[in-house]
């Protein structure tokens, strides 16, 4: 039997990417849609705190932190300002560190 029949099929994936995404270049933040009109302040305020909070959660878990103990204010908004995030308040920090609770 040859040896290409005994190599298995990669199984097919099921994403939902319009391109195929290059995982070897750098990070490159995702085209920003508008956020849906007629909402209330609070709504607009509390989706932007999340995701500042998942952007900050993925950079620190990237750079090696991977557990919230080792996130304190200090370490979050350094990472801020390496990715360009304005500085995050006490809220958003805690709102990161639940995030890299939650997610183990």
């Amino acid at each position: 039997m040859p040896a290409a029949a005994l190599k298995p099929k990669p199984l097919p994936t099921q994403s939902t990417a319009k391109r195929p995404v290059q995982l070897d270049q750098p990070y490159a933040p995702v085209h920003k849609r508008p956020l849906p009109p007629g909402r209330p302040r609070e709504w607009y305020v509390t989706h932007n705190r999340r995701l500042k909070a998942m952007r900050l959660a993925i950079a620190l878990l990237d750079s090696g932190v991977h557990t919230p103990n080792q996130a304190r204010n200090e370490t979050i908004r350094s990472t801020a300002e390496l990715i360009g995030v304005h500085p995050p308040s006490d809220t958003t920090c805690h709102m990161v560190r639940a995030l890299m609770r939650y997610a183990r």
